[in-house]
């Protein structure tokens, strides 16, 4: 709400007064104007003249304002002016050689609902309800625009994150087959995170994208912990077994994929319970950018979790029926 001050320039005109007169009273009594300077030592202060508060905080008060005529004729504000209360945008601002008003709206009280889902939910009530004229359009700026330019990054972001995994996996082991069973293990872990997430209320935002990238950075890394040691153990068989002058069977696989399944199972508990642990304070905090942290944290924690169960039992379980596929089921001598 603004104080407006509607001066009448026929009244004004027969006082003798023109418009700048009283815009000069005005904006001194209400806003001050520096008169001088007043000097202290070496520093030097302006002396600023204004009307008391008790004189300017009503329309009323500023009604009783005293304006002095070209001909020393004392009359008050309102004689020339209509001082009143007017309701306004809350701002006037241009942008692109185009007027624009801003509205501000705080989700502060809104518990639940993110940015991107409001804006959502007050885009169709404002199309099914509102008739604007000619000319005029609503643009949604603030967080809201920056989340979208964002969401706009992770359309190749989150491509180009997945690709230099899977490069950087290619050159670790030269294997597809096993580059594309430890990419099987990031399905696995978003099982987890879709989950809480669902149970804890959120939408899918910046911030939730950019717990998936981390939590797929950390599912991998499970992944290919545990392939290593399978592989170990599998590689270790096969030197006995080519050294005995034997043929490798399948229960023979199986014992040595559980052999190194079973070296990790603790390690792997390890570093996903204290990933969750250390997130929870995040996933349920209440303090200054707890919105945006916790949804960073719930992917992550959601996905630790079903990450550490289902890779310790599919990531095995995949690795036995590849290596097992063209194997004898019993034992069979070598004839030298």
């Amino acid at each position: 709400r603004y104080i407006k001050v509607d001066i009448q320039r026929g009244k004004a005109a027969r006082y003798g007064l023109n418009i700048s007169d009283i815009q000069q009273v005005v904006a001194t009594a209400i806003g001050g104007m520096n008169v001088t300077n007043t000097v202290e030592g070496l520093e030097r202060y302006p002396v600023s003249l204004r009307y008391p508060q008790d004189y300017r905080d009503s329309p009323e008060q500023l009604s009783q304002l005293p304006i002095v005529t070209p001909n020393g004729q004392r009359i008050s504000l309102g004689d020339v002016a209509h001082v009143f209360i007017e309701d306004g945008p809350p701002g006037i601002k241009s942008e692109n050689a185009r007027l624009t008003g801003w509205a501000f709206i705080d989700l502060a009280d809104t518990k639940g609902v993110d940015v991107g889902s409001y804006v959502t939910h007050a885009q169709a009530i404002l199309d099914k309800e509102l008739k604007l004229p000619t000319g005029y359009s609503i643009t949604w700026a603030g967080q809201y625009e920056y989340m979208q330019r964002a969401k706009a990054k992770l359309t190749y972001v989150v491509p180009l994150t997945l690709a230099i995994i899977i490069v950087l996996l290619y050159l670790n082991f030269r294997n597809v087959i096993e580059v594309a069973m430890i990419l099987g293990t990031l399905p696995l872990a978003m099982v987890g995170s879709i989950w809480l997430m669902y149970l804890q209320g959120f939408n899918f935002s910046v911030a939730v994208g950019v717990g998936f990238i981390a939590l797929a950075g950390v599912a991998v890394e499970i992944g290919v912990i545990m392939l290593v040691y399978l592989n170990q153990a599998y590689n270790a068989l096969m030197a006995e077994n080519a050294t005995a002058g034997k043929i490798t069977t399948k229960a023979e696989v199986l014992q040595a994929v559980l052999h190194g399944a079973g070296l990790r199972v603790r390690p792997i508990m390890m570093t996903g319970g204290t990933v969750i642990v250390g997130l929870l304070p995040i996933l349920y905090g209440t303090g200054t950018g707890s919105e945006v942290m916790s949804r960073i944290a719930a992917p992550m924690v959601g996905g630790m979790a079903s990450a550490m169960l289902l890779t310790l039992l599919v990531l095995p379980a995949l690795y036995y029926l590849w290596r097992s596929a063209n194997l004898p089921t019993t034992q069979v001598e070598v004839q030298a």
